[in-house]
């Protein structure tokens, strides 16, 4: 059932994730701690970037929002009159082991994604932070 399937799927993402940073990470020689300036750079050599529409935005000094614009994965459910996949519980997993992974620094929020109803520019978004250290 669409549970298990999803309880399986995040797992796998909880150890991919961490691998696939490491991989960037060592591939563009990003140092110990990149801040959110490496895991910009990092996102951009994911491997689905190349069949997927992503983009960043809403840059401050400390974050910036990444959204999932076009998703392959959906596109293809909404071509078959599905609804949504819900893939926000792979999401919280996948996003945070990377950005943690890429620098233990930054803190992952998800502003939406499926199940929860987003526009049509996007199908998931996600705010990148740097955990304030001093507290």
């Amino acid at each position: 059932g669409m549970n298990e399937a999803k309880r399986c799927n995040d797992s796998c993402w909880a150890q991919f994730s961490p691998f696939e940073a490491y991989s960037i990470k060592r591939q563009l020689g990003l140092s110990e701690r990149p801040g959110l300036a490496g895991l910009k750079r990092a996102l951009g050599f994911r491997v689905y970037e190349s069949i997927n529409v992503q983009s960043i935005d809403e840059e401050t000094e400390d974050s910036f929002v990444f959204r999932m614009n076009k998703c392959r994965v959906q596109d293809a459910r909404k071509r078959k009159g599905l609804a949504d996949y819900p893939c926000k519980s792979a999401g919280l997993v996948e996003y945070s082991y990377f950005a943690r992974s890429i620098d233990d620094r930054i803190v992952t929020e998800c502003i939406g994604c499926p199940p929860d109803a987003h526009p049509e520019e996007w199908y998931c978004a996600w705010k990148f932070s740097m955990k304030d250290e001093t507290v």
